[in-house]
């Protein structure tokens, strides 16, 4: 929808890889499904969801075994970013590198962007 041809709108670091087909293995999915809502302090949150088959319109990126299904109203505000995944002995989980993102609320929940004008993302739980 939103694609650059011979450019994945995200890159996947390998423990991001790693931990998304451990979940795609234990639940039997073919996909990881990342989305945006609105909600949050600074406007918009990362959603995340284990899927059993790609939607229409969603942008596909393959990386080994795992595999992340990027939602059409998602893709514009995911172009350039990396997803990591982190552990920790406080806290795991996966944390998004996103260029467009202009402001973050203090608790990293939800994040603002600046893309065509509009203002309105978060860690996403998993």
């Amino acid at each position: 929808m939103f694609s650059i041809p011979g450019k994945s709108p995200v890159t996947i670091t390998q423990a991001a890889e790693r931990q998304i087909a451990r979940l795609m293995a234990a639940k039997s999915a073919s996909g990881l499904r990342i989305g945006l809502k609105k909600g949050g302090c600074a406007g918009m949150e990362y959603t995340m969801e284990l899927a059993e088959t790609a939607s229409p319109g969603d942008e596909v990126v393959e990386q080994g075994a795992a595999r992340v299904l990027i939602a059409p109203t998602a893709q514009m505000y995911l172009f350039g970013t990396e997803i990591d995944y982190e552990s920790g002995m406080l806290e795991s989980g996966f944390k998004f590198r996103n260029p467009n993102v202009t402001d973050a609320c203090g608790c990293g929940e939800s994040v603002s962007f600046a893309i065509a004008g509009n203002t309105a993302g978060a860690a996403p739980k998993l």
